[in-house]
């Protein structure tokens, strides 16, 4: 479960259009509700949305939704409302204590990735994800559904079982964080509720919670009329809805109920300064929020002021990437926002930055300044025509997809409607009013928010930073003073010059498709390049607008001298700080208006090569990047030098979280000190040279001609003939042979126990490694699949639900191919202090239980039902036949054994399988094990 604090501080967020013909649609037109969705009311005041979607296919998203979460306790009730949340797993009217869980995860739904729920400060939002191939099934879940909604059992027993597990969630946020945040929430929401009730309440309120606290909080607040049921699927829409008054209609109205309040942030006329610092902190932030009445979108003229405040934002921040660029920037990073500021009825809207230790009041003047800019210069009309292209061709995208949109973005929008009043109209509306709107929208109506949203009252500043002796703490009196010097500054207007030369100047001599091979196993084709690269391609229909693009060549920074090493690791993310062909990056992302189309470079250890992405109307362009990511990168020593800059800050202070010194001395403990695998500190970031990275970098991208290319998506295979002849046959070859190479680094023998002291929260983080050699083969890596799908669940049994020793233990790992064919399982936990010792010694017995005991064939059909039906999603998508078509080829495996071949691997898996492959992999003689503690 997740107890949610929603408070966003950083939001990041076609030719040009033509003026319509047509009669406009009145603004105060009223938005309509897409009529692809049923929406309904029970006469007991339960409202349903029910839509037909079939993606993905045989599956469906339901959701129970409570109007009702941590506002609404009562002093003693402190936590309740997550609490709750909780026991619904834990007993019900049809399901005995984990019997639930359990029936769940034999068909093939995960607890915590599928099943979940969370609760925020005004709703609990129950998530249930289901198959929806049989009819008992899809039955059950309905039950399931009521059992939560009126049917829990509140068993005193499973609550004092219960209390651990909470308790442990309620551990594992404590840190500098959450020390800062019980610092500035009492200033920043004075006089306000919502600074009283973190969902996720008190270690005292948590180990308090009885059967009649939490009975009476259901009682009060888990009712009709503060309930929603949201169902999105592959179903017959008429049956759900009978299901649904079937199951919901019989719950009673509560007589006498208290009433749903409506809290607020109070109005504040000076301004609310919030200075929190910790010693563990690892940062420095600043956020000026301008609080504002609530808004809401339900008429054409409400839906063109959105689309005002969408393009507002998308400038501002725009201008804010270009400041950060530069290596004088008054901030590492900022970024301008407008939402909901955890009342319901207010609205925000936020400049955040992230600022070097001791730069809060010139990252405060720097925000204010750009803002004052805005409102007394305005906006370029070239930067409003860009951006309403950009965001007209983000409507054009969601439109083309409309009929492939996944189940679970439609149920958050029902969600927000039910919850918040938000207009549903559906995209084929949204798509036709954005066109008709767009071209209406001036430079005069955006630049106006400006003076707007930024007023002299309802300002709340929180201030965030590390205690450092060799910095000041912010004062209130030096925040003010910030203010009143961005108030009387000079403000220049903004200026920028673009080139309008072509993205590539000119054409390349194209080179020639010499040979064609079809892969009936997979689908698709493999082409041979007049240069000697590959292309392996595979058309889908899983999304209308998307095309996946990869491309791979052996060798990568392995084969660097380790005094070069850090140049060529960090030379993916120097070189495109620069740009390519004519423009540096700032300019890149303007020529790339309207486009939706990206490639980076990637080096790894073992490999370099390419990923992209792009709309199949722009897959020219994508050929067109990746050209020219081979062929004319730029080296810019002043956006390097910003990067830095950009690092530096984050590296000094790394040392100061405790769970960075622990990361960093399992990695150092496990690669043996090895050169290679040193913690990333300023000094060893240091080594790097821009122009070695340069250098290693055009190297490595010299030959293409041991490169493969793998596109997946929407692909015509024959009008993409021409791009790829023009753009990846005509790449340089040198016809080198390649190979990368092993550096040396492996993991300890033997039995390896570390302790770290380090932090001051009463808290303990355990990570367990077993490590050794491993056949990389798709039989081995699938067993391995099998064998920690298994134990994640009994790990979930034991650790979780049986000791209440922990909120989330966790199981992961793999088979590695180079440099070595050797494979890694971490087991990971955090917990108290003192359970330390009592859970590992649980985490060895479940391991020698598996080695000793094949498990029942019960389980293994809840891990054959639980990949079956991952894999039934998986297989309708591009990343995963783009990643595991990659894989396999660059391993020399037949790629028909993603198809059939898998499907009979998941049919032949049998308990002898899963405890053969335990006592392989689980060898207790050789494992490492690692525990944070705080310090003595």
């Amino acid at each position: 479960m997740r107890a949610f604090l929603v408070f966003g501080l950083l939001a990041f967020a076609a030719p040009a259009i033509a003026q319509s013909t047509a009669t406009p649609t009145p603004l105060t037109t009223k938005l309509p509700t897409d009529p692809k969705v049923k929406v309904g009311t029970l006469p007991n005041g339960i409202r349903y949305y029910i839509r037909q979607n079939s993606r993905p296919e045989k599956r469906a998203e339901l959701r129970l939704v409570v109007n009702a979460g941590s506002i609404q306790e009562s002093p003693d009730q402190l936590g309740l409302a997550h609490f709750l949340e909780h026991t619904a797993f834990n007993g019900t009217t049809h399901f005995k204590k984990n019997d639930l869980i359990k029936y769940l995860e034999s068909i093939g739904v995960r607890f915590g990735a599928d099943l979940n729920a969370y609760t925020s400060f005004d709703e609990t939002v129950y998530i249930l994800p289901i198959p929806t191939d049989t009819a008992r099934i899809v039955d059950q879940a309905f039950t399931i559904l009521e059992d939560w909604a009126h049917g829990q059992l509140f068993d005193p027993t499973e609550i004092v079982n219960e209390r651990g597990v909470v308790r442990e969630e309620w551990r594992g946020r404590k840190g500098a964080g959450d020390r800062m945040l019980q610092q500035w929430l009492p200033v920043a929401f004075k006089g306000s509720r919502y600074a009283e009730r973190l969902p996720i309440g008190t270690e005292a309120s948590i180990m308090s919670a009885d059967a009649e606290k939490l009975r009476r909080f259901y009682r009060d607040w888990y009712r009709p009329d503060l309930m929603a049921v949201v169902a999105v699927g592959d179903f017959d829409p008429v049956a759900i809805e009978a299901k649904i008054k079937h199951h919901f209609s019989k719950i009673v109205a509560r007589p006498n109920a208290p009433p749903r309040t409506l809290y607020d942030v109070p109005a504040n006329k000076e301004p609310l300064i919030a200075i929190a610092n910790d010693r563990e902190a690892t940062s420095s932030s600043v956020n000026l929020i301008y609080k504002m009445p609530a808004t809401n979108v339900e008429t054409v003229g409400d839906y063109r002021g959105m689309l005002i405040e969408r393009i507002y934002l998308r400038m501002l921040n725009s201008r804010f990437s270009e400041m950060a660029d530069k290596p004088d920037a008054p901030f590492l990073g900022a970024g301008a926002s407008k939402s909901s500021f955890f009342a319901r009825n207010a609205e925000a809207f936020t400049l955040a930055a992230g600022v070097k230790d001791g730069g809060v009041e010139r990252g405060i003047e720097a925000l204010i300044t750009e803002a004052r800019r805005v409102d007394q210069h305005g906006f370029l009309q070239t930067e409003l025509d860009r951006v309403k292209q950009d965001v007209l061709r983000g409507f054009e995208r969601s439109y083309a997809e409309r009929e492939r949109t996944q189940s679970g973005s439609f149920v958050e929008e029902y969600i927000g409607n039910y919850l918040q009043g938000e207009a549903v109209p559906g995209i084929e509306y949204e798509y036709k009013i954005a066109q008709e709107l767009m071209p209406t929208i001036s430079l005069s109506d955006v630049n106006r928010l400006a003076s707007q949203w930024i007023t002299e009252e309802n300002q709340v500043i929180i201030a965030q930073t590390p205690v450092k002796d060799s910095i000041p703490v912010p004062t209130r009196e030096g925040i003010l003073a910030a203010f009143g010097r961005a108030a009387n500054a000079t403000v220049a207007a903004y200026v920028e010059n673009l080139s309008g030369a072509s993205l590539v100047a000119a054409a390349p001599a194209p080179g020639k498709i010499v040979s064609t091979k079809l892969l009936p196993g997979i689908e698709g084709a493999e082409w041979k390049l007049s240069n000697g690269a590959r292309v392996i391609l595979k058309a889908t229909d899983f999304k209308a607008d998307q095309v996946l693009f990869s491309a791979y060549s052996p060798g990568g920074n392995s084969l660097a001298s380790d005094a070069d090493y850090m140049s060529a690791a960090l030379a993916q993310q120097i070189v495109p700080l620069g740009g390519l062909g004519e423009f540096n990056a700032v300019d890149l992302g303007k020529k790339l208006t309207g486009k939706v189309a990206g490639v980076s470079p990637v080096i790894g250890e073992s490999t370099e090569g390419l990923r992209g992405s792009s709309s199949p109307k722009d897959i020219e362009t994508m050929f067109q990047l990746a050209y020219l990511t081979f062929t004319a990168p730029r080296l810019d020593s002043v956006r390097y030098e910003a990067f830095r800059n950009q690092v530096g800050p984050f590296l000094a202070n790394r040392g100061l979280d405790p769970e960075e010194v622990f990361g960093d001395t399992v990695q150092v403990t496990m690669s043996q000190n090895a050169f290679r695998a040193r913690p990333i500190t300023p000094a060893v970031f240091a080594e790097a040279d821009p122009r070695k990275a340069f250098a290693f970098y055009k190297d490595r991208f010299a030959d293409a001609s041991d490169f493969t290319f793998v596109l997946v998506g929407n692909i015509d295979t024959v009008a993409i003939k021409p791009h790829v002849e023009t753009w990846l046959a005509s790449l340089p070859s040198l016809s080198r042979s390649e190979k990368s190479r092993d550096t040396g680094v492996s993991p300890p023998k033997g039995v390896v126990k570390k302790v770290v002291y380090k932090g001051t929260e009463a808290k303990a983080t355990t990570s367990i490694l077993f490590t050794g050699s491993c056949s990389y083969t798709p039989e081995a890596r699938f067993v391995f699949r099998a064998l920690t799908t298994m134990l994640q669940t009994r790990l979930n049994e034991s650790l979780r639900e049986r000791l209440g020793g922990t909120y989330s233990p966790n199981i992961g790992g793999g088979c590695q191919r180079l440099p070595q064919q050797r494979y890694t399982i971490q087991i990971g936990y955090g917990s108290s202090t003192e359970n330390v010792e009592p859970l590992t010694q649980a985490v060895l017995a479940l391991i020698d239980s598996v080695k000793t005991t094949a498990p029942s064939q019960a389980d293994v059909d809840k891990v054959k039902e639980e990949i079956i039906r991952s894999r039934e999603v998986e297989v309708k998508t591009n990343d995963y036949w783009l990643n595991n078509i990659a894989a396999r080829d660059q391993a020399g495996e037949e790629l028909a054994g993603l198809g059939a071949a898998y499907d009979a691997m998941v049919r032949r898996l049998t308990a002898a399988d899963i405890q053969q492959a335990a006592r392989k992999y689980f060898n207790t003689a050789n494992y490492a094990r690692f525990v944070l503690l705080p310090e003595k």
